[in-house]
């Protein structure tokens, strides 16, 4: 590997505003990353889930809006919050299975399809059926900290990435009162925490461990890397041969002197932090307001990117990535949660008004050029008749006939010059 500084570009704009982004310019100098080779199949996952995300959240802000219809305008400022270029207009119909667009008076107006309209019905309902599998996921993520607390304002940054809805608080955590329950020892509104009151020992059973028990082994990570990468591998065999370490066993008994094993436990926290979310990826940058709570190491990319056979690391979009590499077959993730199976719906959705865009706007190209052709085809000819009635015209003017400023003629000339035949 070659060590390599990326800076994102947008990232150090207004850098010198506040503290906080003066924090952000910390973490990203901290994220020189060592280049890894880029796998096609994943990045174009990526490239898929970025079209999805954008049209998600176009649809979360009309469902928000009154009456669930937004004006084209207002969608065209959101485009900057969006990171989207253009006209708002352009990109929504692109996709005319998803938004119906319609005029209203002098405006662009934009509302949902019946088609996703359904959609957003069925999403509701898995919702509600998967309530428990939420609520153990969330005490999984609870019983993986150290104090088996995690604070609200960051778990609201990744809960989509688990899957939670967006008012998990008030309607998972009321219904698990042994479970869970809500503290603020501040008073301040961002200090807001859930706390686990009761350890479920069926639940302190990492994905690794699960796949160990049905396979008879003893628990240890897998390898998803080519056999020409004869140092990664040699590299993974040595630390796969230590003793697996449980994310959900205690981390206090580890020390400085026993990095290794430190190492050994974080790599295990984040594949079981991956392999609880819908896409088995997350942001690295999210991953890191959690150090503490997770007790991960202060440069977390550094170590991911030690370890290429079990995690993938992209900074597509300039969003530094992790993928957990065995969730996926090429560009297709494998298990997919009931939630993610609704969501690809949508992607279909998407996919198919694309589709019919497209064809569209090719046959529209294809009629242009048809004209096009049968015109430059008319042009030769034209210029050849004209001037073969003007030849015929110098020869009646030589016999002392009509000539071409006889207005009879001059309206025979303009009959051949634009006859329809020849358009």
């Amino acid at each position: 590997m070659v060590l390599k500084f990326i800076f994102p570009k947008r990232c150090l704009l207004g850098v010198t505003a506040n503290s906080s982004s003066i924090y952000h310019l910390h973490l990203f100098r901290s994220f020189a990353l060592w280049s890894m080779k880029k796998d096609p199949d994943l990045e174009s996952a990526l490239s898929r889930k970025h079209r999805w995300i954008i049209n998600n959240q176009i649809k979360n802000i009309i469902l928000r809006s009154p009456n669930q219809v937004c004006s084209i305008n207002f969608l065209q400022k959101k485009f900057k919050t969006l990171d989207l270029q253009g006209k708002a207009l352009n990109w929504l119909k692109k996709y005319p299975c998803c938004f119906d667009i319609y005029l209203d008076g002098d405006d662009y107006h934009c509302r949902l399809s019946k088609r996703v309209m359904a959609l957003v019905t069925e999403e509701e309902s898995v919702k509600e059926e998967q309530e428990p599998v939420f609520a153990n996921r969330l005490a999984k993520l609870l019983m993986m900290s150290s104090n088996h607390s995690l604070n609200v304002t960051k778990i609201n940054e990744l809960r989509r990435n688990f899957g939670f809805p967006d008012d998990y608080l008030i309607r998972i955590i009321p219904k698990y009162p042994e479970l869970f329950r809500l503290v603020n020892y501040s008073g301040r509104k961002n200090s807001m925490e859930i706390e686990l009151l009761t350890w479920n020992h069926d639940l302190a059973v990492s994905a690794i461990e699960v796949a160990a028990q049905k396979q008879e082994t003893l628990p240890c990570f897998s390898c998803h890397l080519p056999s020409t990468w004869v140092k990664s591998l040699e590299r993974f065999n040595e630390f796969n041969s230590t003793p697996y370490i449980s994310p959900y066993s205690d981390p206090k008994g580890l020390t400085e002197e026993k990095s290794n094993e430190m190492d050994k436990r974080a790599v295990g926290l984040v594949h079981e932090l991956l392999s609880l979310t819908l896409w088995k990826k997350a942001s690295i940058l999210k991953l890191c307001h959690f150090r503490k709570e997770f007790c991960l190491p202060e440069r977390l990319n550094v170590l991911l990117l030690k370890h290429p056979g079990i995690f993938y690391v992209s900074n597509k979009y300039q969003i530094y990535t992790v993928l957990l590499r065995e969730g996926y077959k090429g560009s297709e993730l494998i298990d997919k949660d009931p939630l993610v199976l609704v969501k690809d719906k949508f992607g279909e959705l998407m996919q198919e008004g694309l589709h019919e865009y497209n064809r569209r706007h090719y046959l529209m190209n294809l009629e242009k050029k048809r004209k096009k052709c049968l015109i430059s085809e008319a042009k030769p000819q034209m210029e050849m008749r004209t001037e073969t009635f003007i030849q015929e015209d110098q020869e009646r003017q030589e016999g002392g006939l009509t000539s071409i400023l006889d207005p009879e003629e001059r309206k025979r000339f303009y009959k051949i010059l634009f006859d329809d035949n020849l358009t």
